[in-house]
């Protein structure tokens, strides 16, 4: 039995994500701190944050609701790696791999989300 949000894999993964894409966002120019560099460190913490958040809740419905948000931020970070691939400032590398460390985050909450609607209230 998990006691903590910490003790989540995907949770663990989600915060990989967002060390990664802080560390990544690192070397974009300038010109980018209130645009692309902001964007995705706040969409990859985010992930983590809203399984965090979900874990602290009591309702399976309140639960899932956070870790749907969570996902979106998976998908909202996803596509702004794919935005920097695109303009060259992410290598082809980079980008897929923290792609598909996002895939297993968004596998895993859908796992995690399908077994909570099964759930009586």
């Amino acid at each position: 039995m998990i006691k903590d949000f910490t003790e989540m894999p995907v949770w663990q993964k989600a915060m990989d994500i967002a060390e990664k894409c802080f560390n990544l966002s690192e070397n974009l120019p300038k010109k980018e701190d209130y645009a692309l560099t902001s964007q995705l460190r706040r969409s990859a913490e985010s992930i983590s944050s809203n399984i965090a958040e979900g874990f602290g809740r009591r309702t399976s419905k309140d639960k899932s609701r956070f870790y749907d948000i969570s996902r979106g931020s998976a998908f909202e970070t996803k596509s702004h790696l794919i935005y920097g691939k695109r303009v060259k400032y992410f290598s082809e590398q980079e980008s897929l791999e923290l792609q598909n460390l996002i895939g297993e985050v968004i596998h895993d909450l859908n796992k995690i989300t399908n077994r909570l609607s099964t759930i009586k209230p």
